[in-house]
């Protein structure tokens, strides 16, 4: 009987997951959004939510050949229109379980080297009338992503400003430190590690030169950032040679952490893939045998034991296109970063993104339905690991910045944890407030977990999703207009000060809406509720701890001696 209900459900499941897209309109060239670029004419189209858009213009040369692993050089001139309506293939990456949702196995080479590009979204009535910038810096762990997986069209429409998704170098291509490689610079950045900085800081150059030809204001321009887009944002922040380029950034999950040269490329050093290791690998030990290398072999040399996933040295303490020490400590002092108003912030249950998928917290009931094992243990292995992502992205870089005196940071809190049920997998306990989740909410589209879309934003949720979406859009794009979040009818934004923390928490308004809350985080705060958690018993203690160790070794270390746990 078992047998049969689990087959039933099965297909009942599939059938509630099944993708129910629409087949691909291809974009029509519209003469009303023809604009002139520094490299020549670009005709866009009208998206199907009312936006212009234009894709796939390139902000530097293609970074192949002899230019790879060299900062971006100047994109190329073309003559006649080109037509901007196709996004450029993604940056060279080893495609994971995230790709499935495409068709594609984890484990296949995607994309390509020559990848440096960005779309623009913007009001139909844009021209001549210098709107905000947001320039949008997509996540995935620096390893994969793409630009075109986000379309501004409606943050565009509903807030009138600009949006700019752009594409960088990831992965290997994207942080490399080799010593073989500031050798033979050829230009002083050549001889940097983070060409995904650089990328960056290209593509800020090139809005900055032609923006307005869009209706955007260059002295306007907010960067912000989910995940390794606002790891970096940080960087942008924190990099010398981005002065100028922004006035605004927000870091959504992101990190303020860097390794050393030494630790990216000695072969002795405790990250996984070091250069020096990985050039041995592919036998070239020069500039030019390290760029002969196909591009497959490259990545190939970064596969770990999961067969698809890249580990790689990210954030590199170059000396260059960021400071040679620890990049949180630029933020300790506004003349050692880009001191520009700033918003940061973290979801509730960042992890349980990444724990969804573990068999030692998960199972399938009858075979097909997704539980945890045990309620109480699986929030609490999210809980903590989510505390010090916050600790470390939001309480402790906001309060060193404003002890230096940087009066223009606010915090946040994403709280929305209404996901939908099917049966007896409910996405509410299991995502909940869950990385990445505000994404939606900020675009203002609720597309991003492929076939479980239409389980996680339903139907019941619809109106106060719709709430809850438009206020952030509000905020985020007050803060682009004015330096300041907010805007009319929205409720106060108070900054972080040095006497002590608020955050705004965005929640529906049946779990309390869009309020402040004082309540600032620590790590011996954290410790003292680890200790004395109901929830949990002395192994389970340990096992959070060793959770923890993942994302953070010495702490892990501190917190486990404590708690009289074995390192």
């Amino acid at each position: 009987m078992i047998t049969r209900i689990a087959a039933l459900t099965a297909l009942i499941l599939a059938a509630a997951c099944a993708k129910q897209t629409a087949p691909a309109v291809e974009p029509v060239p519209d003469e009303t959004a023809v604009r002139i670029t520094a490299q020549g004419e670009v005709i866009g189209f009208q998206t199907q939510d009312g936006a212009h858009a234009w894709k796939g213009l390139p902000f530097a040369a293609p970074p192949v050949g002899d230019l790879r692993w060299r900062a971006p050089r100047p994109a190329a001139d073309w003559q006649g229109a080109r037509v901007a309506t196709q996004s450029a293939e993604r940056c060279a990456q080893m495609s994971n379980r995230l790709n499935e949702g495409e068709g594609i196995e984890p484990g296949v080479l995607l994309g390509s080297e020559d990848c440096l590009y960005l779309d623009i979204y913007a009001p139909p009535d844009a021209k001549d009338r210098a709107l905000p910038v947001m320039v949008w810096i997509h996540g995935g762990a620096n390893v994969w992503g793409r630009g075109s997986s986000y379309d501004g069209s409606r943050l565009a429409l509903n807030e009138d400003v600009i949006v700019v998704p752009v594409q960088y170098r990831v992965g290997p291509f994207g942080f490399f430190s080799h010593p073989a490689l500031r050798a033979d610079a050829i230009e002083p950045e050549d001889a940097a590690a983070n060409f995904a900085l650089l990328d960056l800081i290209a593509a800020l150059g090139w809005v900055r030169e032609n923006i307005a030809a869009f209706g955007g204001d260059p002295e306007r321009v907010t960067i912000f950032g989910e995940s390794a887009g606002g790891h970096n944002v940080a960087m942008l922040l924190a990099s010398p040679l981005a002065d100028g380029l922004f006035h605004r950034a927000i870091l959504q999950s992101g990190s303020f952490d860097s390794i050393s040269r030494e630790a990216a490329e000695s072969a002795d050093s405790a990250e996984p893939n070091p250069a020096m290791k990985i050039s041995a690998m592919l036998g070239a030990d020069s500039g030019g045998a390290l760029r002969a290398v196909p591009a497959p072999a490259v990545i190939e040399a970064y596969k770990t034991v999961n067969a698809y996933a890249v580990e790689m040295p990210t954030v590199i303490e170059d000396g260059l296109s960021l400071p040679g020490y620890p990049m949180r400590e630029a933020f300790s002092s506004t003349d050692t970063f880009n001191a520009v108003p700033i918003i940061t912030g973290t979801n509730k249950d960042e992890l349980k993104f990444f724990h969804i998928g573990s068999p030692a917290l998960t199972k399938k009931f009858l075979g097909v339905f997704l539980t945890s094992r045990d309620n109480e243990f699986y929030n609490a292995m999210s809980d903590y690991p989510s505390r010090i992502w916050r600790i470390r992205s939001v309480d402790e870089p906001a309060a060193m910045m404003a002890a230096a005196g940087h009066d223009y940071v606010y915090a946040y809190r994403f709280d929305w944890d209404e996901g939908g049920r099917f049966l007896f997998t409910d996405l509410a306990h299991l995502l909940g407030a869950a990385h990445a989740i505000e994404i939606p909410f900020v675009f203002n589209r609720f597309v991003l977990l492929g076939d479980l879309d239409r389980i996680m934003f339903g139907k019941k949720t619809a109106a106060s999703r719709e709430e809850l979406s438009r206020a952030m859009g509000a905020y985020w794009a007050g803060f682009a207009r004015d330096g300041a979040p907010g805007g009319d009818g929205l409720a106060p934004w108070p900054a972080w000060s040095s006497a002590g923390g608020t955050l705004m928490r965005f929640d529906s308004e049946a779990d309390g809406g869009v309020s402040t809350m004082v309540n600032t985080d620590s790590m011996s705060a954290l410790i003292a509720d680890l200790e004395t958690d109901p929830r949990l018993n002395a192994e389970e203690r340990c096992l959070v701890v060793e959770a923890i160790r993942v994302w953070l070794d010495g702490l892990a270390s501190e917190i486990g001696a404590s708690l009289g746990c074995a390192d």
